[in-house]
């Protein structure tokens, strides 16, 4: 179950991080390739100053019982990321900021009362409004990764780094039909299962077993690895759908 609270926290640590780096930078770094392709770094800021008022919109349906998207549509929102993504660094730090404040906000806003109400996310996948804090966290340090700063998942809290995984393997990848049977276990004790899992003829299928350090699990799930630091003995390391 989500830690509400816990989350809520977490967001507001990374969101800071996050801000310290983009300080750091300067227009002519803003409209530098980040580490997503097709994306400037521009572009990753712009993606995330739009997603905060989107998962605050949802936070804001659940709180009020009012059908309240996260974008007006695919196309919009499309449309709001290219045309914030040239700004200049003090129009994207104006922006997130702002937008960051409005999200606390809505978090504060939420009732415990109204935490296990279910939104609809843009892709149609119903979740929990108190497990948007976590949807947002991983927005704020997967990206932060994407911006080529120096944030690197290596640098990821151990926190956030299993509840990312746990995600991932029990929902996101979970029965997925482009990935076979897999078993993550961690150099830290950590275990999960993800993939498909059919039952054949002669029972489970054998799954590909992969071993190393958590973060280098989550680098290379969620595309920001390659998965070098990790063992799959013996098998090919398989090649994980995109996020």
């Amino acid at each position: 179950m989500p830690d509400f609270p816990h989350d809520v926290a977490a967001v507001r640590e990374a969101t800071g991080r996050l801000l310290d780096s983009v300080r750091t930078l300067d227009d002519a770094a803003i409209a530098e390739p980040s580490l997503l392709a097709g994306w400037t770094r521009g572009h990753v800021l712009a993606h995330l100053a739009r997603n905060a008022d989107a998962l605050g919109n949802l936070l804001t349906w659940a709180r009020t019982d009012v059908r309240t998207p996260m974008y007006a549509s695919a196309q919009a929102r499309e449309d709001d990321i290219e045309r914030g993504a040239a700004r200049p660094l003090t129009a994207h730090l104006a922006d997130l900021e702002e937008t960051a404040a409005r999200f606390d906000a809505a978090m504060e806003a939420l009732p415990e009362a109204r935490r296990a109400f279910e939104v609809e996310m843009r892709n149609g996948v119903v979740e929990r409004a108190d497990r948007l804090p976590m949807r947002r966290l991983t927005e704020v340090e997967l990206h932060h990764v994407d911006l080529g700063v120096g944030h690197t998942v290596e640098q990821l809290s151990p926190a956030f780094v299993d509840s990312e995984l746990a995600f991932l393997c029990t929902v996101k990848f979970a029965g997925h039909p482009d990935l076979p049977a897999l078993e993550l276990r961690a150099d830290d004790g950590g275990r999960w299962r993800t993939g498909r899992w059919d039952t054949a003829p002669g029972g489970e299928a054998a799954p590909v077993v992969v071993t190393g350090p958590a973060h280098a699990l989550a680098g290379w799930l969620t595309g920001r690895g390659d998965g070098s630091a990790l063992d799959s003995h013996g098998s090919g390391l398989p090649a994980v759908p995109p996020l």
